[in-house]
């Protein structure tokens, strides 16, 4: 496969032997493997994948604008090696485990009913997303810009008030223990 891909369905292809320098206009990925693939300087345009398997993928300096996982796998994968200069995505219903977006510059983006375990947001800027029902047990926010970010209804967080800016960033009730785990008090 080369060259220059639009409105095309690509279903159940795997990609694991790698694919360099595609270009993916409105394409529709469906139970696709791209697990442990080399993506190297591809470009996704408007695209969305469903029940594809990522984890482990390596996306080197491939670029994601306006690109929406559904139902994906997705662990491990290292979304701060993507390409600098437009990096727009979505998830909803995915498993993004011990993935990094460690400095990557993501304002508005939408993570719905997703597992987001261990993933590394230090640095990243997050303003105005959204985390609806997703469970971010041991995420990483360091230095991270989460201001208008939505975490009402998000769980299993610990997010350090000194260490991240978080200017109206929304929170329920229930989520207030992780905002308060760093200083070692009990709450009942």
């Amino acid at each position: 496969m080369t060259g220059i891909h639009e409105d095309e369905l690509l279903e159940s292809v795997s990609y694991s032997d790698g694919i360099s320098k595609e270009t993916f206009d409105q394409c529709i990925f469906s139970k696709c493997d791209f697990s442990n693939a080399k993506i190297t300087g591809c470009s996704f345009t408007d695209c969305t994948f469903t029940f594809c398997n990522f984890s482990m993928a390596d996306l080197a300096q491939s670029t994601l604008n306006n690109v929406e996982f559904s139902n994906c796998k997705i662990l491990g994968v290292k979304f701060n090696h993507c390409h600098d200069f437009i990096f727009q995505v979505g998830f909803d219903k995915c498993i993004l485990d011990y993935s990094s977006f460690e400095k990557r510059k993501m304002i508005k983006t939408s993570f719905k009913d997703s597992s987001l375990k261990g993933v590394d947001f230090a640095g990243a800027d997050l303003k105005q997303s959204k985390f609806i029902n997703c469970d971010l047990n041991e995420a990483i926010f360091y230095d991270s810009n989460i201001q208008e970010v939505n975490f009402t209804t998000a769980f299993n967080y610990t997010i350090d008030l000194s260490q991240n800016q978080m200017k109206k960033a929304r929170f329920s009730k229930d989520g207030l223990a992780g905002l308060l785990r760093q200083f070692d008090i009990v709450i009942e």
